[in-house]
């Protein structure tokens, strides 16, 4: 068993991957592969068995699933790699993750098996033939107990937390499992530690394994003071700015997993009136510089930023970094929070975590020796208590330092003439200052500084993209049977866990449009179809393709069967409001990953939880 140091940076187009995995990891956004990631992929790409040594959230997933999906043989409709896992969770992520490496490999199929799941359609989809099979071990017995699951053709097995699955008793299915295994197969086994009974399967199963230790980073800046706020029920962007309004604050970096994220982040910011910009690996030196030099001058408060682009990056404003994505590995965490609290100087981390990501908090947490408090979203009191202090200082300012004489006059003959009080006038003149910016926040505003002329109606603008408040849609014109429809087709659907819900979530809320403007939609195996207004502005269109439901991204395009009625389904949804909506949010990284973008329930609407979205481990 032969063992390696750490490898110095390298890149993923530095990995003989396949250019269908190459193509996917581009379209993400990765930047630079994690250490564990820089390590195994050459091994696993030549054939080699590995073990890896790493603690959760190090980039587990990518780093062999990127090179594992180059070696598949889409000719064969057969198991070709199985990955145990010890908890359902961590089987759906990792099957969610594979599925968006292998977004370009032509009728790849992948299958998470475990318990709780039916049984009959887990079997139907082994008949109709998968690439890969992620699952838990006891439901993996199950399979090959009824022989409904064959392995002869197995090339490859990764064992994922081998530790978690000892821990949960599970090490005798394991091996059973390994026994029914081709003897020629390839093995990765990824764990935080090396329990005795670990070893002895590695020396039992893995041929002349390379085994890879990954150090963890084990100490921050005892000067940041570290918090979280767990994801619920208010949209990732809304509670960024309230969070971005309420707290005492010199410059903030925003750290994000992918390039793509750091530009549609800043832009939203940007439309809601902050100076804000991008930070990532596509800008040029000269244009790197000038965003930090303008950081450094107070012309940006705000960068958002991917790991690879704020390294070293040193500027004394910084006050909080928020993490509005969970950082792939504890290492990259240390360095984004390091960013803050240099030199002495007190500094505040805030980091934004999903229920299904509190198990890479507790990584973090055991890998730095510190606990990171949780901390509550400011209410929208906090946030108009805010505004009228900033308000009343912005007062003070002025009356300290501005010549008033000439609207002292324009005030006492105002007052004279329309026989109105001082008090009036004032509360006046302070309302169409901030009419842009209600010194009260309304429950339905959903930003720090939302302009007050974006257009109004069944479609937003990209910027301001969002449902209108009741009161404000416009009344409908288009008679009894509604606007013109176009049918179109959706890339997911009853095999990737797709609701009818979800579907009309995603497109209630990310394109701005009415519920009742939804019409038809059709679950089918792999892909849906949906009726849409005719009239659909191309951006949001363009939008669409981008969203994210149950882990796939909707690619929505127009189906060549017009806008007539297919035959109806049980799952299936004519002009019936739907009770609640599963929003999507929409994914950039992954991890893969990576949320990405969450929405905001419409009022009066009892959201069920989004459903579970790919990210990069």
């Amino acid at each position: 068993m032969s063992q390696v140091a750490q490898a110095p940076d390298a890149l993923f187009s530095d990995f003989a991957l396949a250019d269908p995995i190459r193509r996917a990891v581009e379209e993400i956004g990765y930047e630079q592969p994690s250490p564990i990631q820089a390590q195994c992929i050459p091994p696993l790409l030549a054939g080699r068995d590995v073990i890896g040594v790493a603690q959760t959230g190090t980039g587990k997933t990518a780093a062999f699933a990127l090179p594992l999906l180059s070696r598949i043989d889409l000719s064969l409709r057969v198991p070709q790699l199985l990955v145990l896992a010890p908890t359902r969770e961590l089987a759906i992520q990792v099957a969610e993750a594979m599925q968006t490496y292998a977004r370009h490999l032509p009728g790849f199929h992948i299958l998470p098996i475990y318990g709780g799941q039916s049984m009959g359609l887990q079997l139907k989809q082994l008949q109709r033939g998968v690439h890969v099979v992620v699952g838990t071990p006891g439901r993996i017995q199950d399979h090959l107990r009824r022989k409904t699951l064959q392995l002869d053709a197995l090339r490859v097995v990764v064992l994922d937390e081998a530790d978690e699955m000892l821990r949960m008793g599970f090490i005798d299915a394991v091996e059973d499992i390994l026994q029914h295994t081709p003897s020629g197969r390839q093995v990765a086994l990824f764990s935080a530690t090396m329990p005795d009974a670990i070893r002895r399967i590695a020396r039992t199963y893995l041929q002349d394994p390379l085994e890879i230790r990954i150090k963890s980073a084990t100490t921050t800046v005892s000067a940041i003071h570290q918090r979280y706020w767990q994801v619920s029920g208010v949209h990732k962007l809304d509670a960024l700015t309230r969070i971005l309004e309420v707290e005492e604050s010199n410059a903030w970096i925003i750290f994000v997993r992918t390039k793509t994220a750091t530009v549609e982040l800043a832009e939203k910011l940007e439309a809601r009136g902050y100076a804000c910009a991008a930070l990532n690996g596509d800008l040029n030196q000269a244009l790197r510089e000038q965003t930090i030099e303008r950081l450094k001058s107070g012309a940006l408060d705000i960068v958002v930023a991917t790991d690879v682009a704020a390294r070293g990056l040193d500027v004394e404003r910084i006050s909080h970094v928020i993490n509005y994505d969970i950082p792939n590995d504890t290492e990259a965490y240390v360095h984004r929070i390091g960013r803050t609290g240099r030199a002495g100087r007190k500094g505040d981390a805030i980091l934004f975590v999903a229920p299904r990501e509190r198990h890479l908090l507790r990584a973090i947490e055991r890998a730095t020796g510190q606990s990171i408090t949780p901390m509550q979203l400011p209410s929208l009191e906090a946030v108009a208590d805010r505004r009228m202090a900033q308000f009343k200082d912005q007062i003070t300012e002025v009356l300290d330092a501005e010549d008033l004489s000439p609207f002292e006059t324009l005030i006492a003959d105002y007052q004279r003439e329309h026989d109105v009080g001082l008090s009036e006038i004032a509360a006046a003149l302070a309302f169409l200052v901030q009419k842009e910016r209600p010194l009260v926040p309304k429950p339905s505003e959903p930003s720090a500084a939302m302009a007050s002329d974006r257009p109004v109606g069944r479609f937003r603008s990209e910027e301001g993209r969002r449902r209108e408040p009741a009161a404000r849609r416009p009344a409908r014109s288009e008679g009894a049977e509604g606007p013109a429809m176009k049918r179109y087709r959706l890339e997911v659907g009853e095999v990737h866990g797709a609701q009818v819900k979800n579907i009309v979530g995603a497109i209630a809320n990310e394109a701005g449009m009415e519920s009742r403007n939804i019409r038809k939609v059709s679950i089918h195996e792999d892909y849906s179809t949906v009726e849409l207004p005719a009239d659909m502005p191309p951006d949001v269109l363009q939008h669409l393709k981008k969203v994210w439901v149950c882990g796939r991204p909707l690619q929505i395009s127009a189906s060549d069967g017009g806008a007539g009625t297919p035959p109806r389904r049980k799952t299936e949804r004519a002009h019936e409001e739907p009770k609640s909506f599963d929003g999507p949010r929409k994914t950039l990284s992954a991890g893969p990953r990576s949320e990405t973008k969450a929405r905001k329930k419409p009022a009066g609407s009892s959201a069920a939880p989004a459903k579970r979205k790919v990210r990069r481990d």
